[in-house]
């Protein structure tokens, strides 16, 4: 008989205790995992669910970093340059930097300041 794994928790709702599908569609962070090398052959059922969770909460916290910046500029939207001042300006998402200054200097917007 197979025993459960340390994640099947995931598949009830997760660790919020929220209940329902997941918002994050499995089968495309699947398509996802298995296209990033090619010898990923095999992904158990429970891989997907942690990720979709993974990836849940790194956009709760760049959404939570980029709304103090949009706060700061007295606005209630945030914007792609909020985002990106609050990648350079946190050392967690150094992985982004160059992702979200090469968009940034295709703009016409002002350049985040980078971090000391």
């Amino acid at each position: 008989m197979r025993h459960p794994g340390a994640y099947s928790g995931l598949l009830a709702g997760g660790l919020s205790g929220k209940t329902g599908p997941h918002s994050l569609p499995l089968a495309r962070i699947k398509k996802i995992m298995k296209n990033s090398s090619d010898e990923v052959k095999m992904i158990s059922g429970e891989a997907p669910i942690v990720f979709s969770k993974a990836c849940e909460l790194f956009i709760e916290e760049l959404t939570k970093r980029a709304w103090m910046v949009t706060l700061k500029a007295k606005r209630r939207t945030i914007h792609k340059e909020d985002v990106a001042f609050a990648v350079i300006n946190t050392d967690i998402f150094d992985f982004l930097v160059n992702l979200v200054t090469e968009n940034s200097s295709k703009s016409e917007e002002p350049q985040p300041v980078m971090k000391a």
